[in-house]
C-alpha cells in the first residue's frame, strides 16, 4: 500500500516550503493567497453585474 506519486509530491513541495519561507511565514501566505482569491469572485462577481447594466444602458440607447 506504500505511499503514492501524489502523496510523494505533496510531501516534498511541503518540505520545500518550509526550507524556502520558515514555519511562520507559510500561514501568510495562504492568507494572502485566500484574500486574493476572495478578490478575484468579487471581482468576477462586480464585472457580471456591469455587464448587465450596460446591456440595459445599450438597449434604451437603441428604442431611443
Amino acid at each position: 500500500m506504500g505511499i503514492g506519486k501524489l502523496e510523494l509530491v505533496l510531501i516534498i513541495v511541503a518540505v520545500v516550503l518550509i526550507l524556502f519561507f520558515g514555519a511562520k511565514k507559510i500561514p501568510e501566505l495562504a492568507r494572502g493567497v485566500g484574500q486574493a482569491g476572495g478578490e478575484l469572485k468579487k471581482g468576477f462577481k462586480e464585472g457580471i453585474g456591469d455587464d448587465k447594466s450596460d446591456k440595459k444602458e445599450n438597449d434604451n440607447k437603441n428604442n431611443s
